[in-house]
């Protein structure tokens, strides 16, 4: 696909790609032509959610979530069109979502970046919203997904409807065809949740109008493209809360070489976003704190750590083993990993509180450290104190179970620390 309309809008990436699917004329056949009609292909993106705190909210909505338990979350969409043969124009684009659950609605629909409070110049982008901040917040991990919400000068304007429905969506219509209607798409929307909501499913359907010469017809999706994405557990609190601190060490850093550690921390980076989105933690919702050779991240306030825990452990014996299927041994990358709960805060410089500390101690422990040693197989090494064994593991449903823990004693005494922890051993290399 050609670069889509729109200075700088970057086409969707595979990493945001939720389906790649074909628009079809319903006939089959394009009038005026013999032959049957060549598919318009679509690429719809996955679904951003994240939370909006009551107090980002409006008057109104403010005294409904207090009155009702609602959820409200910001959602950003985007879908790219193919470039039609020459001489053929889009008419017209309709973009339609329907959520599964009939109790979620759309409070708001923002058809351009100026009306969500976002405004552009060179290189940025400025918000003069909090939910804006919210969204800026939000996209980062997907890069220039806001772009595709700025303003474009001559282009075709976004109709919108169905506030207040679950089935809602975006109209860009150019009666003309004279190719004001973006082949990029962006929109975002403000939605009401029930309070039980930990998920978002629905479907998304692609529509358009094409006009060209003497012929016009429409194209749309064979069938809807469905979803269902997990909700942030929650923003960021200015306070101290209570929340799971992850911290991660790469074993035999310093022995590589510059090339080498580059590639060790590119590998780093994006295995652990990928762990922790398979267990339900979108980027959006953490900012992992770089170490060069490790990573320390403070895990979303309210997660449940029984479904959690298991996903991020299982995760990332998958993906160690994935990333490190064909490479020699010297190239494996090998981790320590420590979890830690407690009450911590952000402050000046990063994180303080007890477990903050407390989970770095666990991690460059001499028990970890052994034992990844006597076991060079194995990709990774968890430590965890007693209170999560107790509270998580020893009732667990599903791996790592209680057998797979051996019970150690993590002493620093130059640093005054003592804890009673619990050691697991991850899958380990087959021959």
């Amino acid at each position: 696909m050609t670069d889509p309309v729109g200075a700088g809008v970057r086409p969707l990436n595979d990493a945001d790609l939720l389906a790649h699917g074909e628009l079809v004329a319903a006939s089959g056949r394009c009038p005026g032509e013999d032959g049957p009609t060549e598919p318009i292909h679509v690429r719809c993106g996955r679904p951003l959610f994240y939370p909006v705190p009551a107090r980002d909210l409006p008057v109104h909505l403010r005294r409904r979530a207090a009155a009702t338990g609602s959820r409200y979350v910001g959602a950003l969409f985007a879908f790219d069109l193919d470039t039609l043969p020459r001489r053929k124009r889009y008419a017209a684009a309709r973009f339609v979502v329907t959520l599964a659950d009939s109790a979620a609605l759309a409070i708001r629909l923002d058809g351009d970046g100026g009306a969500l409070g976002l405004s552009w110049s060179p290189g940025s982008v400025e918000a003069s919203s909090t939910t804006a901040l919210h969204a800026v917040a939000a996209s980062r991990s997907r890069p220039g997904w806001l772009g595709r919400l700025a303003s474009r000068s001559g282009a075709a304007r976004a109709h919108v409807f169905g506030i207040q429905r679950n089935e809602f969506g975006w109209v860009y219509e150019d009666p003309r065809g004279t190719s004001l209607v973006p082949r990029a798409h962006g929109t975002h929307a403000l939605l009401e949740l029930p309070s039980r909501a930990t998920r978002v499913a629905g479907t998304l359907d692609v529509r358009v109008r094409v006009a060209g010469g003497h012929d016009r017809y429409s194209a749309g999706l064979r069938e809807s493209v469905r979803f269902d994405e997990p909700l942030g557990p929650g923003v960021a609190v200015d306070g101290a809360a209570v929340r799971l601190c992850m911290a991660v060490d790469v074993a035999g850093y310093s022995r590589r070489g510059t090339v080498g550690t580059e590639r060790i921390q590119r590998d780093l980076v994006d295995l652990l976003s990928r762990v922790r989105r398979g267990a339900g933690i979108p980027d959006s919702a953490v900012e992992p704190q770089p170490q060069g050779d490790g990573q320390f991240t403070v895990l979303p306030a309210g997660i449940d750590e029984s479904s959690v825990i298991p996903r991020l452990v299982g995760g990332l014996g998958r993906q160690l083993r994935a990333l490190n299927a064909g490479r020699s041994a010297a190239e494996r990358l090998r981790l320590r990993l420590a979890l830690h709960r407690g009450l911590v805060k952000p402050a000046a410089n990063g994180w303080v509180g007890p477990s903050a500390i407390a989970v770095h101690r666990i991690l460059d422990s001499t028990p970890l450290r052994e034992a990844l040693a006597a076991h060079p197989a194995a990709h990774f090494v968890l430590g965890l104190p007693d209170v999560l064994f107790q509270d998580v593991i020893r009732d667990a449903a599903e791996p790592p179970l209680p057998a797979d823990f051996t019970s150690v004693t993590v002493e620093l005494p130059a640093k005054d620390f003592l804890e009673h922890a619990w050691l697991h051993i991850g899958p380990e290399e087959t021959a």
